[in-house]
């Protein structure tokens, strides 16, 4: 079978993959060449009754929980066709910012509802990309035969929806999902029209060992990335400063900076200088990590032409001098650098003790093995009128877990007394845990703030009487 691009979006009950929920899943398979192939996919999926949405991500999107359960299918049906219909061999899954946020949502849903979360990407010669990084590569470094807007402040913007309407190309209906798509389709299509070599070259650069060849080649290189200024096109030169503490990566140093200037700070004020945001006082550590598995924006110095150091206002003898600087402090920096992802990564574990993660939050505690692989085969394959006689015996606590909940979630109506027992009892300490602070009391207070806005739409105000309607329904009654 040869390579196609399939073009997805997604559009949620928030912006947290370990608790938000897919709610519209659209797409559309492409070849290579950017033609349609086939029909679209479009498919609503019900929001489960363990799940309060964002009021401000529903703002945005206009679906409501009472949509999804009236024309939705669960999540488990929803798998059956990404698996067999979707993520077939030698598919590019591709979308605007999906490998940040989409990507997540799949590997989450992936995970709850006992499949590998992991193969959709990589087996089978499947693989990612994603266009918002090759829309900031382009308008860095070959912006000519494209419109590029600019925010209401004058700052440079990639906004899909923007972006489409400056170009004139059809998006009807932004934060629609399969709106989305074939806007994004169509933004792929400006760009391999107007600077093929570049949308080839990230093409090729998409995968790991391409980005590992590049990085690891010992030379300062081109990268572009939303954590980089929007006033420099989100792009500058960079440096290795060694391997990522975590693998499958390395961390890298903005060579528009003076990496002497950190040499000597400790591992605490190194620590601070890496959290430290824009508008905080005190320096800030030009230090980013880089994900070989992330798709990223990178390219050899070659491409860099008169015109681009001057809009990107970079200067040649100064970030080939930092260069050099940064190999005669590379060790020690390296080390100390080091030194601080410890101590921001044991703060991160204690702010987990002290917040548990439900199982359904707990992808990357570890990878699952062979047997129980197949284990979680047979759950997924079992009829539903025989869910609740199947026995299974994991390795992994967390899919012993995860088996009532899926059962519950995707069958309710097969399930006994007991089964139901439990799911309402699961459900009281998810939402109404923590008194004052639980889920159900921080939504309905949002709730209570955004209908006091006075500029909202009568559509707004619909949504919003929705949503207060679906958070009382869902609601489990408060224990005697």
């Amino acid at each position: 079978m040869s390579s196609s691009f399939f073009f997805y979006d997604l559009e949620t009950s928030g912006f947290n993959p370990k608790e938000a929920r897919i709610m519209q899943f659209a797409g559309q398979r492409t070849d290579l060449q950017l033609r349609t192939i086939g029909e679209p996919h479009n498919y609503l999926i019900k929001l489960g009754d363990d799940v309060l949405p964002d009021p401000d991500a529903v703002l945005v999107t206009g679906i409501t929980p009472q949509m999804t359960i009236a024309d939705g299918m669960s999540e488990a049906e929803f798998l059956k066709i990404f698996s067999t219909d979707i993520a077939t061999p030698d598919t590019i899954f591709v979308g605007y910012n999906t490998v940040r946020f989409d990507d997540e949502f799949i590997r989450y849903i992936l995970y709850r509802n006992f499949y590998d979360p992991y193969e959709w990407q990589w087996q089978d010669g499947r693989s990612r990309w994603d266009i918002l990084d090759v829309v900031r590569m382009t308008r860095a470094l070959r912006p000519k035969g494209i419109k590029w807007p600019f925010d209401t402040n004058g700052n440079p913007t990639n906004r899909l929806e923007l972006i489409t309407s400056l170009n004139g190309l059809d998006h009807a209906n932004a934060h629609d999902a399969l709106s989305d798509v074939n806007a994004t389709i169509a933004v792929a299509r400006l760009i391999r029209k107007h600077q093929p070599k570049l949308f080839d070259f990230l093409l090729g650069m998409r995968t790991k060992k391409s980005v590992m060849d590049l990085v690891s080649a010992g030379k300062p290189f081109v990268y572009t990335s939303g954590k980089y200024p929007s006033e420099f096109e989100k792009t500058t030169v960079v440096g290795v400063l060694g391997d990522h503490p975590q693998g499958q990566g390395a961390l890298v140093f903005d060579l528009r900076y003076d990496p002497e200037r950190f040499v000597d700070f400790d591992a605490s004020e190194l620590a601070a200088a890496m959290s430290r945001r824009n508008d905080e006082p005190g320096p800030r550590l030009p230090v980013k990590s880089l994900k070989y598995n992330r798709c990223p924006a990178v390219a050899p110095l070659g491409v860099l032409d008169e015109e681009c150091h001057k809009r990107l206002s970079l200067d040649a003898s100064i970030y080939m001098n930092n260069y050099t600087k940064l190999q005669k402090v590379q060790k020690k920096l390296a080390k100390g650098v080091g030194s601080a992802l410890q101590l921001l990564d044991k703060d991160f574990q204690t702010r987990l003790l002290e917040s548990p993660q439900d199982v359904d939050g707990k992808l990357y505690d570890g990878f699952f093995d062979s047997a129980d692989k197949a284990q979680m085969g047979r759950v997924r394959n079992v009829s539903f009128e025989e869910i609740d006689k199947l026995s299974v015996e994991f390795h992994d606590p967390r899919l012993s877990e995860l088996l009532p909940l899926y059962k519950v979630r995707n069958f309710y109506k097969y399930m006994n007394d007991a089964d139901r027992a439990f799911w309402e009892e699961f459900r009281e300490r998810k939402l109404l845990g923590g008194g004052e602070t639980s889920r159900a009391a921080k939504y309905f207070a949002r709730l209570a703030e955004l209908v006091k806005k006075p500029d909202l739409t009568g559509e707004q105000q619909y949504i919003l009487e929705e949503l207060q309607l679906y958070g009382q329904s869902v609601l489990p009654a408060k224990p005697d």
